[in-house]
């Protein structure tokens, strides 16, 4: 079967692997979607990758063969598979850090979601990270159920009402999710912000209140004379760029709430007046990841058809094409979310 991984900064390869074997309470799964993370890009083009590390953790496909001890899953189901799952019954979990937990970190797919077949762990099968899709959901709106938890799992970080005003830095697949979530929450007012006109652009078709571009000088200024002079209850940096969370952090009104959301490249460091936080009484919270608590709520999201993922999806690649895919999601070039396929 063909695995991609990391062989080198900026190259992956696609070998072929050994079929996995089954543990007695572990699933096999033929991989049919597998969406394109930016911590999958960090790894790839970044500083966290490795040689010989494993791609893909957005995959949704078929049930091919069970373990022993499996009663709920048999061949021929349609799943979504979440590659981490936490203990829920440590510190970390009792107190909502599920992905904190050590737990969440040791479970994993085999050999990854980016391969034609791979082994869900018992572990996982078990204790919730295995989810029946619907015939209503395709494969490749399932492989967009863990990015769209990722997000759900944020906005439980801070405090919003109806009405509020929220500011999205970075709208690539995952700031377009936060988009729809605050239409959801219905949300008075939404701004989008980024450097990508394709993106700037594709935003403007959700209804949203203005598309600004991160360079325009008066963009703070566009925020203040649309807010009453006070700046957004909400800002949500959805980028790794940390220009965009110096601007969150001036544009967020007194006692507003920044979600720092996008994955920083390893090092990254930024100088800001702290004074300024200070006074102004930010909340500023961070989220990692996401539970299969949050993956149920995507995915109900998604069959109740609150949240419309399809519209996001503009690529699709084999595998075959990893690398193409990689580069292409990597540029931005006229892309939203890309799935690669087997």
């Amino acid at each position: 079967m063909k695995t991609a991984y990391v062989e080198k900064p900026s190259v992956i390869s696609v070998a072929e692997t050994q079929n996995p074997g089954l543990n007695s309470g572990d699933i096999l799964v033929q991989m049919e979607a597998c969406g394109i993370c930016g911590s999958d890009l960090e790894k790839v083009f970044g500083n966290y990758g490795q040689p010989s590390m494993r791609l893909g953790h957005e995959p949704s496909g078929i049930v091919l063969d069970v373990g022993s001890d499996v009663t709920e899953f048999k061949s021929g189901d349609r799943v979504f598979t979440h590659h981490h799952v936490p203990c829920y019954g440590c510190h970390l979990c009792l107190h909502g850090n599920e992905t904190m937990c050590k737990k969440y970190s040791e479970t994993n797919l085999a050999p990854c979601g980016l391969s034609e077949q791979y082994v869900v762990p018992g572990w996982n099968v078990s204790h919730g990270g295995v989810l029946k899709i619907p015939d209503s959901i395709s494969y490749q709106e399932a492989a967009m159920i863990e990015p769209l938890a990722c997000c759900v799992r944020s906005w439980d970080k801070f405090s919003y009402r109806e009405g509020d005003s929220a500011a999205i830095f970075g709208v690539g697949p995952t700031g377009m999710m936060h988009v729809m979530l605050a239409h959801a929450k219905k949300f008075s007012k939404i701004f989008c912000f980024d450097v990508n006109e394709f993106r700037l652009d594709f935003a403007k078709k959700f209804d949203i209140t203005e598309s600004i571009h991160s360079a325009d000088e008066q963009r703070k200024q566009k925020i203040l004379d649309q807010t009453d002079g006070m700046g957004v209850d909400v800002a949500i940096v959805a980028t790794s760029n940390l220009k965009a969370l110096e601007d969150a952090i001036d544009m967020v009104r007194k006692g507003g709430a920044v979600m720092m959301f996008g994955v920083p490249s390893k090092g990254a460091m930024m100088n800001t007046d702290m004074s300024k936080i200070y006074s102004k009484e930010i909340t500023l919270v961070t989220s990692y990841a996401a539970s299969d608590k949050d993956t149920k709520e995507a995915l109900a999201l998604l069959t109740s058809s609150k949240i419309d993922v399809r519209q996001l999806i503009t690529h699709t690649y084999t595998i075959d094409d990893t690398q193409k895919a990689f580069d292409h999601a990597r540029s931005g070039d006229n892309a939203m979310k890309i799935i690669i396929t087997k």
